[in-house]
């Protein structure tokens, strides 16, 4: 195998890393900034105010996304197996 073969495989567990973490990073990210700015506009600097809001939003997030991030980190472990025989040779 040449180079460009673990090139491809690097860059596509790139992509399915980018995929599998921005079901939970964008909800994430969002509530963030909405509490920060809620945060800002009344003065209230409480860590726990902004923890368990968003601690609440990945959860959701991870109950509704979990299943389809599963599949695809599956889909992509099963492709990478089926590819061993061909480093072998």
């Amino acid at each position: 195998m040449d180079q460009d073969f673990f090139i491809n495989v690097l860059q596509r567990a790139l992509w399915v890393l980018a995929l599998g973490s921005a079901p939970i990073l964008i909800p994430a990210l969002i509530a963030g900034i909405f509490l920060g700015m809620v945060q800002a506009a009344t003065s209230i600097n409480e860590q726990t105010l902004s923890f368990v809001p968003k601690l609440l939003v990945v959860a959701i997030a991870l109950a509704l996304f979990g299943a389809s991030m599963m599949a695809l980190l599956v889909d992509f472990t099963v492709e990478l197996f089926a590819q061993i025989p061909l480093l072998v040779r």
